[in-house]
């Protein structure tokens, strides 16, 4: 079963929001392993409330960049898996680039866009089946009065 990669901050995490409740529940919809990839180092780990994850988080802590493919080498390596055996979605453009050039099956996701539909129809095509997302008619996008209400509770 390939495993979920997932871009952490401008992705899973909103910057001054927390978690991307729309993206957590779509996730949550697969039974696949999901892991978190970052840059952060331990300061921006608790800064985002990357220390705090539903999934496993992976950083290389700047050393490099995702952006550099030696980025990938090193998550397949660690992970000891094949890239045909991940796919990956992610805000930046050029880790996009990075990943795919080691072989990574790749999805640019528009952070302004926030296109789930896209993201879904990625993931049902790279995962080679549906995602239960369609016998859940109440997940819908997370609105500001939603956001509001969750920095109340």
């Amino acid at each position: 079963m390939k495993i979920i990669l997932v871009d952490a901050v401008n992705t899973f995490v909103i910057k001054d929001a927390g978690i991307s409740r729309p993206i957590h529940e779509l996730l949550d919809t697969y039974p696949n392993k999901k892991i978190i990839l970052t840059n952060a180092n331990d300061e921006q780990m608790q800064r985002f409330g990357l220390d705090k994850m539903p999934y496993p988080v992976f950083t290389l802590k700047h050393e490099p960049e995702k952006t550099n493919p030696e980025y990938f080498k090193t998550l397949l390596k660690h992970l000891e898996i094949e890239p045909a055996q991940a796919v990956y979605f992610e805000h930046n453009e050029d880790a996009v680039k990075s990943a795919q050039s080691v072989g990574i099956h790749t999805h640019h996701y528009d952070m302004n866009k926030k296109d789930l539909d896209a993201l879904k129809a990625f993931l049902d095509e790279e995962l080679g089946s549906k995602s239960m997302f369609g016998a859940y008619p109440h997940l819908k996008p997370w609105t500001k009065a939603d956001r509001a209400k969750s920095k109340q509770d």
